[in-house]
């Protein structure tokens, strides 16, 4: 991967020592079990970045100047589990400066590194899982740190909440605390807030990009039909951002492919609209009511 500034940001904004935020690139493709290609996800997020609007309208803010600082990109790729061993470190060392730490995949074995982070150093999270997949397998082909296994520790260590599901194997049915997932098929009026009310205070986000209906997120490695859309999709995080304290975040499974941009464009503005609900309610308190 090349070295350059998130989304083309001015150098003052992107350095280390003055960025609130820190992005940390995971381009590793090692266990995908369909299509190949999440490992050439970042740069084509990246990319797309680089061509996005920097204004936010809907918070009228310009989120970047609260500093985005690209990290080196972590490209252990000899083994899954010494992938997830560098990709927890990393994160750790990050989250450790006091940076809101955000991760971009790769496939989907790279969270289980990422939460394994967060919740060494965030007492009693929640983990909110929006995704086609379970992901809950305890092993797969082999390795615990499948991208089939990537949510599997966080459902025996965190509070687990599952979004969007719509597949998965007969075997992961006994992992799963059905009380806590939102199936796609049955996703109610009430949905959204039953699962605010069901997280606690520390909340972190693992999003990967196949939860999203395939007419609008083709370039997944495993696109499911029945999936979820952008504005409803921002309704329940922007919930999360305004309702609980979210602490860090990853967007995985990113497959693009060169004649259909688009998926890469809605990549790059998922995570600016994820970072700008942070900063616009960082200092919000949810009891109070808010004109929007």
């Amino acid at each position: 991967m090349s070295k350059k500034n998130y989304a083309g940001i001015p150098d003052k904004y992107a350095r280390i020592d003055e960025a609130k935020v820190v992005l940390i690139p995971v381009p590793y493709d090692g266990t995908s079990s369909w299509q190949k290609g999440a490992d050439k996800g970042p740069d084509a997020f990246l990319e797309a970045s680089e061509n996005m609007e920097l204004y936010d309208i809907e918070t009228r803010s310009e989120v970047y100047k609260k500093g985005i600082y690209l990290a080196p990109a972590v490209t252990e790729n000899s083994s899954p589990e010494k992938m997830v061993e560098v990709v927890h470190k990393t994160t750790k060392n990050y989250i450790k400066q006091e940076k809101f730490v955000t991760v971009f995949g790769g496939e989907h074995s790279v969270s289980i590194g990422t939460i394994r982070a967060f919740n060494e150093s965030f007492e009693d999270l929640t983990v909110v899982q929006i995704d086609a997949h379970a992901d809950l397998r305890p092993e797969y082909e082999g390795s615990k740190c499948n991208h089939a296994c990537a949510i599997y520790e966080a459902s025996k260590t965190t509070n687990l909440i599952q979004v969007g599901i719509r597949s998965m194997d007969v075997s992961e049915v006994d992992n799963m605390d059905e009380n806590q997932v939102y199936f796609a098929h049955n996703l109610y009026e009430d949905w959204m807030d039953d699962a605010i009310g069901q997280m606690t205070p520390n909340v972190f986000i693992t999003i990967d990009l196949d939860a999203f209906d395939p007419s609008i997120m083709p370039s997944t490695g495993t696109p499911e039909p029945g999936g979820l859309f952008w504005y409803e999709t921002l309704e329940f995080l922007k919930l999360m951002f305004k309702k609980k304290n979210v602490v860090g975040f990853d967007i995985v499974e990113l497959c693009p492919n060169e004649n259909e941009r688009s998926s890469d464009f809605l990549a790059a503005k998922l995570y600016y609209k994820m970072l700008s609900y942070k900063f616009k309610y960082l200092n919000h308190n949810p009891d109070e009511d808010e004109d929007e």
